[in-house]
């Protein structure tokens, strides 16, 4: 079925099942669970484009997004529709320049909260107030700050199609908030990196004469022993006698795999973590079996 009127007008089709599409997590109601998420999601529905957004939702929910990548300042996505080749979708949102970045890095810096979270992996909750300090914003405030195009008849934009990968996007932030700074022109790794070479500037190291003249003061002996490289860490020693705990708790097994997040775009059943955490329960009872074994025989 053509999604196309002879006169070239578009028509309304039911779309091809897709096979292995993305499947929005939300079945029903709003997108978005975390504030960043719904703020991205403000800009598309206020434009209050009718019943586009309420098939782009369905087309999200059905998997009819077939693939989504994002870049700097780039997404891209093919969406299944009614014709045999599906539609090739782009959002481009303009990155941040480095020296609008250097901005933000530097009240970044000077918030202690902010950098904790960071270094956490968390989006701190009031984020924006940092990129407003800087006189730049994180999310686009308004649909002429975005880009948007589909290789779709329809001459409405956004199209349904793109109001999927809109859609699929907010949960994506969902599950790696960090990928707007990706979107805006930083990863959070160049991002701390930034940061980490604001802070050692900031605070360079003692020299080993200052250290000798200032060596009473205790502030400075401490801020010392900090700076300066452990060299004995990287000598072998000896093994203490208690190397083999007589037990260990773990209140969490697959604590690292919780660390490292949802797994991009994963759509079973249920959280990834969760499934795997049988697995590591098993995995963990099993260490601990053979540990003290070990312990025992030792």
């Amino acid at each position: 079925m053509s999604d196309d009127f002879p006169g070239g007008f578009p028509r309304s089709g039911p779309p091809r099942k897709v096979k292995g599409g993305i499947r929005a997590q939300t079945k029903r109601g709003a997108f978005g669970k975390s504030w960043w998420a719904k703020r991205w999601l403000t800009v598309l529905e206020s434009l209050q484009v009718g019943g586009r957004l309420e098939r782009g939702r369905a087309y999200a929910r059905k998997g009819q997004v077939m693939d989504l990548t994002i870049e700097e300042g780039l997404v891209r996505a093919r969406v299944q529709g009614s014709r045999p080749k599906p539609y090739d979708v782009t959002i481009r949102v303009e990155p941040l320049s480095r020296a609008e970045w250097q901005r933000v890095a530097k009240v970044l810096a000077r918030e202690v909260v902010f950098l904790a979270r960071l270094l956490a992996g968390e989006m701190p909750t009031d984020i924006e107030r940092a990129f407003e300090k800087a006189r730049v914003s994180l999310f686009p405030t308004r649909m002429s700050e975005m880009q948007t195009d589909c290789s779709c008849p329809d001459i409405a934009n956004p199209c349904k199609h793109i109001a999927a990968v809109y859609y699929l996007l907010g949960e994506e932030f969902d599950r790696d908030p960090f990928l707007i700074f990706r979107l805006r022109g930083m990863t959070r790794e160049e991002l701390l990196r930034v940061l980490e070479e604001m802070e050692a500037a900031a605070h360079p190291p003692v020299r080993e004469d200052a250290m000798e003249v200032a060596s009473d003061d205790p502030v400075v002996a401490a801020s010392a022993s900090v700076r300066e490289p452990n060299v004995s860490f990287w000598r072998a020693g000896a093994i203490h006698d208690d190397v083999f705990p007589e037990r260990l708790n773990s209140e969490r097994p697959g604590a690292l795999l919780l660390r490292l997040g949802a797994f991009p775009f994963w759509r079973g059943a249920e959280p990834l973590a969760d499934a795997l955490q049988p697995v590591y329960e098993r995995a963990t009872a099993a260490a601990l079996e053979v540990l003290a074994d070990l312990t025992r025989k030792g």
